[in-house]
């Protein structure tokens, strides 16, 4: 009989209580700034990010997990006896990390020649709680006795039909990334632009631009219901704007149910859309 574990990395952004309540293993990216490594999640935290975009000159950088990381976790499963691992990288197009679980795999089994596990690694090709959704359910089939070849289909549904929304509501931070130009934002700033940032097939894509909140909540709200597949779950994020987000919710209230997860965006995608953010995450 299978005995499965879920993991994935902490660019899933996935809450401490789904953490806990269904034993995922978390394995965290590194931030660089100003010569200073924090682990994602572990030594800092989102509010404490924050206020270190909001005064940064240069962006903080990512450094994809570690072999050792990735080592240590194989091992750990091996010996509490389960049969597979599946583990959800964050997306390969934007990180090494799920390169890097590939080579680690091949590394433990080389050390490892007569360990009986299966280790499968899934190429989100996405980021944040549009996978980090994908994985709590995966645990959750997991838990429930579903086998390895269920949990695997659900989550290859997830990757091909994952949709995350984020609409940065300063454009600090997206000119200093290069995902606009400091013209462009300088200008969007300005006037009030607001982007609706999503990924398509790995790859970034601005799909809107409106002008000013009120829109881009309105604009994120009504993509999100032309697109979303009825009965599915989604997950609301945002980061220091609270009374943006407040409007958010109360814009989702007549969704068919509550959202998974009303979560603070992480670090690394903040470094992206910086804090002053929302977004909307679900399945096409």
């Amino acid at each position: 009989m299978s005995k499965i574990k879920i993991s994935t990395d902490s660019t899933s952004d996935i809450p401490v209580s789904f953490r806990e309540e269904l034993n995922i293993s978390v394995l965290p990216l590194t931030i660089l700034h100003e010569g200073k490594e924090y682990r994602d999640g572990v030594d800092i935290t989102p509010a404490e990010f924050y206020k270190i975009l909001d005064e940064a000159s240069v962006l903080p950088v990512s450094s994809q997990v570690r072999a050792t990381e990735y080592l240590s976790l194989y091992q750990q499963v091996a010996e509490e006896g389960y049969t597979d691992l599946i583990h959800v990288s964050i997306n390969s197009k934007g990180s090494g990390t799920y390169q890097a679980a590939v080579m680690s795999r091949d590394m433990f089994f080389e050390e490892h020649p007569d360990v009986k596990l299966n280790i499968h690694i899934i190429d989100s090709r996405t980021y944040s709680m549009a996978y980090g959704m994908a994985v709590v359910e995966a645990a959750q089939m997991a838990k429930n006795g579903a086998s390895v070849e269920e949990i695997k289909a659900h989550l290859a549904d997830w990757v091909e039909h994952a949709r995350p929304m984020f609409v940065p509501l300063t454009l600090k931070c997206v000119k200093k990334s290069g995902r606009i130009s400091p013209a462009a934002a300088f200008v969007g700033d300005a006037i009030g632009l607001k982007p609706l940032i999503t990924f398509e097939d790995g790859e970034a894509k601005i799909l809107s631009k409106v002008r000013g909140e009120a829109k881009a909540i309105a604009a994120l709200v009504d993509i999100c219901k032309k697109e979303r597949r009825p009965g599915t779950s989604y997950s609301l994020v945002y980061g220091s704007n609270l009374a943006a987000f407040e409007a958010l919710k109360k814009a989702c209230a007549d969704f068919d149910q509550p959202p998974m997860a009303e979560y603070n965006v992480g670090c690394i995608i903040g470094i992206n859309t910086g804090p002053d953010m929302i977004g909307i995450l679900y399945r096409r």
